[in-house]
C-alpha cells in the first residue's frame, strides 16, 4: 500500500495565479487583489516551485502562459467558485426562505399542484422554486433541495421516502388490440418503454408469466405524458399510468386489451411510484426540513379511484 504525500499549495497562492490568468498581466492582478505587483510575483514564483514547473513565460513586461498553466487553470476556477458558492449558502442559510424543489412532470401536474396550497398555508413567507426533470439533479450543481422522483426507491446515499405508488395499465389503440388476444401476442407489437426504467415490462412480464421472454420489438421514451401520446397515436402499446389510463379508456382514446386489472395483483415492489428524495445534510436548513416534513406526511392517494367502480 503507498501513501500519496502530495499537498495542496498555499490557496493564496491560487487564487494570485487565477487573478493573473483572468487578466493576463502581472499588473492588472495586482490592483485587482490590491497588492504589489512584486508580491504577485512572489507568490507565482512559490506556485512554481512548490508544483515543479514553469506557469509563465517572461518576456520583459509580458507574460505568456505556458501549456502547464493552461491545464491547471480551469481547475482552480472551479474551485474558486464552487469555494464562493458554499460561503455564499452558508451565510443565506440563517434566514433563507427559498426551497428549491424538483418535481416530476406527472407528479406535479396529478397531485402536486392542487394542494401546494396546504404547505403555503402552513408557511406562507415560503418562497418556493419549481423545476420539473424526469432525471435525477445534481443538487449541488442545480441547486435542489429536494427532488420527486419517479422509480423503485433506489437511491442510495439520499433520504428518500414513498409518497404514492403508480399503478400501471397496460393499453393501446383499438386498432392496436385487434392483434392483441392473448399475453402471448405482446410481443407481436411495439412495445413503448420508460428511458428511465428500462426493467418496468420486465416485471411485467414476468408477473405475466413470462419470465424467459426477452421482448426485441422496442421503443423507449423520456416520460410518461410521451409514452401516454405515443400509445395514443398508434405507436405501440403503453403502460399508462392508471389516473390517465382510466380517463382515456372512457373517452375512448386507448383500450386495456387484457382488462383494466390484468396489473391489479403485481407485488408492491415491482410497482413504480413517486418518491421524495433529499441529501440528508437538507434537513439542517429548516424551511426545506418543513417542506420535507408536509410532502412525507400528506396522504397522496387518490381515493376516488377505484379499479371494481369502473365501467
Amino acid at each position: 500500500m503507498t501513501t500519496n504525500n502530495f499537498h495542496l499549495p498555499p490557496l493564496n497562492s491560487l487564487k494570485v495565479f487565477w487573478v493573473v490568468m483572468r487578466y493576463g498581466s502581472f499588473r492588472d492582478a495586482a490592483d485587482e487583489l490590491l497588492i504589489s505587483p512584486q508580491a504577485v510575483s512572489q507568490q507565482i514564483r512559490l506556485l512554481e516551485d512548490i508544483l515543479g514547473t514553469t506557469l509563465f513565460e517572461r518576456k520583459g513586461r509580458v507574460i505568456e502562459p505556458t501549456e502547464q498553466a493552461m491545464v491547471l487553470s480551469p481547475f482552480v476556477q472551479a474551485g474558486f467558485k464552487e469555494f464562493s458558492e458554499g460561503v455564499s449558502r452558508i451565510t443565506r442559510s440563517a434566514y433563507r426562505k427559498r426551497i428549491n424543489i424538483n418535481v416530476s412532470p406527472f407528479f406535479a401536474m396529478h397531485y402536486l399542484m392542487g394542494r401546494l396550497n396546504r404547505f403555503c398555508d402552513q408557511q406562507p413567507d415560503a418562497d418556493l422554486r419549481l423545476t420539473t426533470m424526469t432525471k435525477m439533479p445534481d443538487f449541488a450543481v442545480d441547486e435542489v433541495d429536494i427532488s420527486i422522483q419517479w422509480g423503485f426507491g433506489h437511491w442510495e446515499g439520499y433520504d428518500f421516502e414513498l409518497l404514492v405508488r403508480d399503478p400501471k395499465i397496460i393499453c393501446c389503440t383499438p386498432e392496436v388490440a385487434s392483434k392483441i388476444k392473448s399475453e402471448k401476442d405482446l410481443f407481436n407489437v411495439p412495445l413503448l418503454h420508460p428511458v428511465h426504467a428500462r426493467k418496468l415490462w420486465s416485471n411485467v412480464l414476468s408477473y405475466l408469466g413470462f419470465e424467459s421472454y426477452e421482448p426485441s420489438n422496442k421503443i423507449q421514451l423520456q416520460d410518461a405524458d410521451t409514452m401516454r401520446r405515443g400509445a395514443i397515436s398508434g405507436l405501440g402499446i403503453g403502460l399508462i399510468s392508471q389516473l390517465d389510463a382510466l380517463d382515456d379508456i372512457r373517452n375512448g382514446r386507448l383500450v386495456a386489451p387484457l382488462g383494466i386489472e390484468a396489473l391489479a395483483e403485481m407485488p408492491n415492489e415491482d410497482i413504480p411510484g413517486f418518491y421524495a428524495v433529499m441529501p440528508r445534510s437538507h434537513r439542517r436548513v429548516n424551511i426545506v426540513n418543513s417542506f420535507w416534513e408536509w410532502i412525507t406526511l400528506e396522504n397522496w392517494s387518490d381515493e376516488n379511484v377505484r379499479l371494481t367502480d369502473f365501467d
